[in-house]
């Protein structure tokens, strides 16, 4: 953790006088489909940035938090140009965490509106960081939200800033990571306790919840406004495959 709040102090150090110039601890960019969500199956740009708040015990991302080490360093002119070079239309903004370094990370997401190129630019964000500032900030219709709810196997769900559930809108995402019918009934009960306009979506954990018996609760339980949530990724490729 250390070594991650020295990068950030780092970063958050950098002149903003030009927002192009920001520079930012980067995992990789990358184009393929996108793998889960409304728009799993579409050609898209990934761009990871390095760093996460969160240790979820099932998360299949390590490589982008400390112990390990960021890839490179990129300026924001540098990511725009990078992402410029493939042809999808879609930008998935992930990480780690990617609005971990707030204005900056708001910075690249304007950079990636203002380039014009893109049709979809969904932000991949852990439910541990206000969106309100982001949601103030940035006002285009090609910005979405995709909020991973953490859930008491993750062993991070008292992190999660619920006043976010409110804030999410029709086009945005809930995500729901199911490792067990705790993390079920937890997922129904916050949906209960917490109405959101954002699309619920229930993501199996395949060692510990199978999708046949996930599908069996959501179809016991009458859940016919949450969407089962399949990683095409896993299905493709090996699980641990990066760069796809």
């Amino acid at each position: 953790m250390i070594e991650l709040e020295q990068q950030e102090l780092t970063v958050q150090q950098e002149s903003i006088k030009n927002p192009l110039d920001i520079r930012l601890p980067m995992v990789e960019i990358f184009e393929t489909v996108e793998g889960e969500g409304t728009r799993a199956g579409f050609p898209t740009v990934f761009i990871r940035l390095f760093g996460c708040n969160l240790r979820c015990t099932w998360c299949d991302t390590k490589y982008s938090y400390p112990p390990a080490e960021a890839e490179f360093v990129m300026t924001i002119g540098e990511i725009v140009q990078e992402a410029a070079k493939y042809k999808a239309k879609h930008i998935c903004f992930t990480g780690g965490e990617p609005l971990l370094y707030g204005d900056k990370s708001a910075a690249l997401i304007e950079a990636l509106v203002a380039a014009g190129r893109y049709t979809d630019l969904h932000v991949e964000t852990n439910g541990a960081v206000d969106l309100a500032p982001f949601l103030e900030r940035i006002d285009s219709p090609v910005v979405r939200y995709v909020m991973d709810y953490k859930l008491p196997d993750s062993g991070e769900q008292e992190k999660m800033l619920t006043g976010n559930l409110a804030l999410l809108r029709p086009q945005d995402e809930l995500k729901f990571v199911i490792g067990s019918e705790r993390d079920f009934f937890t997922a129904v009960q916050v949906l209960k306790d917490y109405p959101t306009k954002a699309l619920p979506l229930f993501s199996p954990v395949w060692e510990t919840m199978p999708p046949v018996k996930l599908v069996g609760l959501m179809l016991e339980h009458g859940l016919s406004h949450v969407k089962l949530n399949m990683q095409l990724h896993k299905i493709i490729w090996d699980p641990a495959e990066r760069g796809v």
